[in-house]
Parts: C-alpha cells; sequence; structure tokens
C-alpha cells in the first residue's frame, strides 16, 4: 500500500465530499490590472496576459497597477469566455476583463491542488457568455482530507516536473543539433576565389505563385484531388489544400515572399504554389543540383523595403548569387547535409511526441487520482 492509500484508508475510507468549485475558491475581476497602451515591446519587463493559448500577448512598460503574482503568491487566470486557465507566478497586466484571478480558499483546499482539479474538469466552450458564476463555480469536485491532497499534488507535480525537465533536455538539444547542422552548412557553402558565383536568373527559373482556381480545389486529398496546394507557411502549416491540376511537376525550392520571408522548402514533388510563395527550379540539373540549391536558400537572408507591406519578389531573388562548385562537389555536399538534416528533422518530430506521451501520462494519473467515492451524508 502506498503512502496515498494509506492516507485515504486513515482518513476518508467511506468516500469524499464534493463541493462546487466556487466554495473552493475566490475570484478577483482584472479591471485594475488592464494595460493601457497596446503598443507592447519586448524590451518592456511587465508581461500582458491572456488565459488563452497565446498567454503571454506582449510586454509593457506600465508599472502601476501590476498584479503582483510570485513564486510564494501563485494565481490561476480563468478566460470567463473560454473556460481555459493558466497557473501564473510571476508579475502581470492582462490585456481586457474577458477573465477572473483565481486564488483558493486555503481552509478547504491549496491553490495548486485547485489547478489539478480545474483540468481534471476538462471543460470548454464556444458559447460567448461569462461562464464562472452562470456554470463554472456550480462544477462539484472532490475535497478530500488536505493531507491527501497534499499527496496528490506530489504525485501530479513531480509528472508535470519531469514533463518539464524531460522538454527542456529535448529542446536543448535539438538547438545543439541545429548549430551544428548551421555551422557544418556554412563552412561547406564557403569557397575561395576558384569558385565562381552566379546568380539566380541565370541559373534558374523563378515563378511566382498564384491563386488557385477554387472549382479545381479541395481542402481533403481525395482521388480526384491529389495534388498538394503550398502557401507560404512552414511546415505542414504551409498545406492550403489539394487540387487536380499541379503547376509545377520538377523538384524545385520553394521560398516564402511574404511572413516568413525568405523560407526555404525542398519539394520533389508536383505541387501547386499559391500567392506569397516563389518556385525555383534549376535550368540544367548537369550545373546545379536542386537539394544543393535548396542549402544555398535555406540560411539566406534578404533585403526587402520596410515600407508597406515586405515582401521578397521574383527579380529581388533573381539578383541573388550562389557559389556553383563542380556536380560532383555539389553531391558531396548534399550527401553530409542531409544527414544532419535527417538527425535534425527526428529530433523535431520526437520532441513533440514524447511531450505528448508525458502530456498524456499526466492526465491519465491526474483522472485516476482526483476520482473519488463520493461521501453519503
Amino acid at each position: 500500500m502506498n503512502r496515498l492509500e494509506e492516507l485515504i484508508a486513515e482518513l476518508c475510507p467511506d468516500g469524499v465530499e464534493y463541493r462546487p468549485i466556487g466554495d473552493l475558491t475566490y475570484y478577483e475581476q482584472p479591471t485594475s490590472y488592464i494595460v493601457r497602451d497596446t503598443k507592447y515591446d519586448n524590451t518592456f519587463a511587465i508581461p500582458v496576459l491572456t488565459a488563452g493559448q497565446t498567454f503571454i500577448l506582449g510586454y509593457t512598460n506600465e508599472t502601476d497597477n501590476v498584479y503582483a503574482a510570485s513564486k510564494d503568491n501563485p494565481v490561476i487566470i480563468f478566460d470567463d469566455f473560454t473556460g481555459a486557465f493558466k497557473w501564473v507566478d510571476f508579475p502581470f497586466k492582462v490585456k481586457s476583463s474577458a477573465m477572473k484571478m483565481i486564488k483558493a480558499n486555503e481552509k478547504l483546499t491549496s491553490i495548486r491542488y485547485l489547478f489539478h482539479l480545474m483540468g481534471w474538469l476538462n471543460f470548454t466552450s464556444s458559447e460567448h457568455k461569462r461562464l464562472w458564476i452562470s456554470i463554472y463555480s456550480e462544477f462539484k469536485v472532490p475535497v478530500p482530507p488536505l493531507e491527501v491532497q497534499r499527496e496528490i499534488v506530489r504525485i501530479l507535480d513531480n509528472f508535470t516536473f519531469l514533463s518539464a525537465e524531460l522538454s527542456a533536455e529535448l529542446s536543448a538539444e535539438l538547438q545543439a543539433r541545429r548549430k551544428q547542422y548551421e555551422y557544418y552548412r556554412e563552412k561547406l557553402l564557403t569557397y575561395g576565389e576558384d569558385i565562381p558565383y552566379r546568380s539566380l536568373d541565370e541559373l534558374c527559373d523563378i515563378s511566382a505563385g498564384s491563386d488557385a482556381p477554387k472549382e479545381q480545389m479541395s481542402k481533403e486529398k481525395t482521388e480526384q484531388y491529389t495534388f498538394p496546394v503550398i502557401s507560404n507557411g512552414i511546415g505542414s502549416n504551409a498545406l492550403y489544400g489539394y487540387t487536380n491540376e499541379p503547376r509545377i511537376d520538377k523538384p524545385a525550392v520553394t521560398v516564402a515572399a511574404r511572413g516568413t520571408i525568405g523560407y526555404a522548402e525542398y519539394r520533389d514533388y508536383p505541387y501547386f504554389p499559391i500567392i506569397r510563395l516563389l518556385s525555383v527550379i534549376p535550368k540544367d540539373k548537369a550545373i546545379l543540383n536542386t537539394k544543393y540549391l535548396y542549402y544555398c536558400l535555406q540560411g539566406k537572408q534578404y533585403s526587402v523595403p520596410t515600407s508597406g507591406i515586405p515582401q521578397l519578389t521574383a527579380p529581388m531573388l533573381k539578383k541573388e548569387t550562389i557559389p556553383v562548385p563542380t556536380i560532383d562537389i555539389q553531391e558531396s555536399v548534399v550527401s553530409i547535409l542531409d544527414i544532419f538534416d535527417v538527425i535534425c528533422s527526428n529530433l523535431y518530430t520526437g520532441l513533440p511526441a514524447e511531450i505528448e506521451v508525458r502530456r498524456k501520462q499526466y492526465e491519465y494519473y491526474r483522472d485516476k487520482l482526483l476520482t473519488f467515492k463520493e461521501l453519503q451524508i
């Protein structure tokens, strides 16, 4: 019998009381802490928060009416329209009044136990109405003796700590591999004066994307619509839909013209590029290897006009130059960089997968530990 089981057997063998979560909490309206100026700057000190996925909207230099959360005085911020919530243990301001600051009634519970309980409720809402008073505070939750609560918190916090530690470790490993990869890419693509530099206009056909005909598109892949429609997003976020007729049917390098300007992807399959995306295809594969071209463009920085909407255009890209050694050297460079690329890609894929496994483990044990027999009074 473990420590938790011993405590339950000793202190609440017949079950535990379930009470409305409103009985366990105090809340404060955020009106006093709303930021006045939303011109944020990362050099400012005070974060401006939302309880949603974005969490930190930016940083403000306003130092009055800051909510003084800390490690010793944490708070839970609750989105009053969605039910999302966040644990906060540092000073902050808020963007709007659409949230509440939640504290624990310490005679009945601790704020950390309350935080795990709110995750256990697993509540979200798409209704545009305030939730805390009308719905959320009425949810009944288990309230075992404080000693039992403390043991549950200890167990669950160990899971969250280990997940955070693993995430930090894997992120550091990924960062180190990326730096190593970038170092070798720069080394391998730096040549002496004996290697000529030639313009992309001379070496490649460069074209801008266009709108895909709506009557020839599907958001989902089907037997009729099989060719990906690609935008200027990164990775899987670039997939816009599918079409029945590609515009590019040769291996190519795509370069983002807006947004993440210069972001390059190697594509060895037929696709349809839409606006804000440039496609670059070598004119002669005996002179320029497409994958080598990709590595040349991958880390390239571009100077674009800052007035209006920044944009990289096809004429701008055509003026860029790259080193062009013999095709044998290009292929050798590609084979080396491909190895590093696979290592980074595997780590990048493995990192979120490993974190997801840890998250599911935590949720499994949280739900198990917070499910009690209800005490019959």
